[in-house]
């Protein structure tokens, strides 16, 4: 019964985001425990507490990139598109155009960075984003990059990864230039 649930919830979530989750009927056919503990790990993505809506998803955005699975991206993307956030300002995420995002943005976007490249310049991120919006919005900014790195990893760990290569965003597709991602 529980893998019968559980894969009309994968049928479910496919078709509402026209997203290839096999990757999650691997898990589910190996174990369904295994999926119902993948699931609540990857929760922690969606805990999002005094941070903006476009900062908290362009956190969750560096941190599908930087694994570099195109899918994981557009899926984040079409989420946030979803939510409000302004096509543009994600695409500025993307292209890492910092004067075309807004100030809380970039603030996340450096700060998703940074930590994910173990620099110094983290100490002073995290400072100003607690110092701007509290601690829980570090909680929820360190949980979003966080879980976005989970399915990546998973994923092409269980041999379904594929690298970012076209992203649509507001309707414009446009190649991913790994460079800045990679260096970002």
């Amino acid at each position: 019964m529980l893998k019968w649930f559980l894969r009309r919830w994968i049928d479910r979530f496919e078709r509402t985001w026209n997203y290839d989750a096999s990757y999650l009927r691997d898990v589910l056919d190996a174990d369904p425990r295994a999926m119902l503990m993948f699931s609540k790990a990857a929760a922690i993505g969606r805990y999002c507490k005094d941070v903006p809506l476009a900062a908290f998803s362009a956190a969750g955005l560096v941190g599908s990139m930087a694994e570099d699975c195109g899918p994981c991206t557009q899926l984040g993307i079409d989420m946030a598109q979803q939510g409000g956030v302004d096509p543009a300002i994600l695409r500025a995420v993307v292209a890492r155009d910092f004067r075309a995002m807004p100030d809380d943005v970039a603030l996340a976007v450096r700060f998703a960075d940074a930590s994910l490249a173990h620099a110094p310049e983290a100490d002073g991120l995290r400072e100003e984003v607690v110092r701007r919006w509290g601690k829980r919005a570090l909680v929820s900014l360190s949980f979003v990059l966080t879980a976005a790195r989970l399915y990546p990893t998973l994923k092409y760990a269980m041999g379904h990864g594929k690298s970012c290569t076209r992203l649509t965003i507001g309707g414009q597709t446009s190649p991913v230039l790994h460079e800045v991602t990679k260096a970002a």
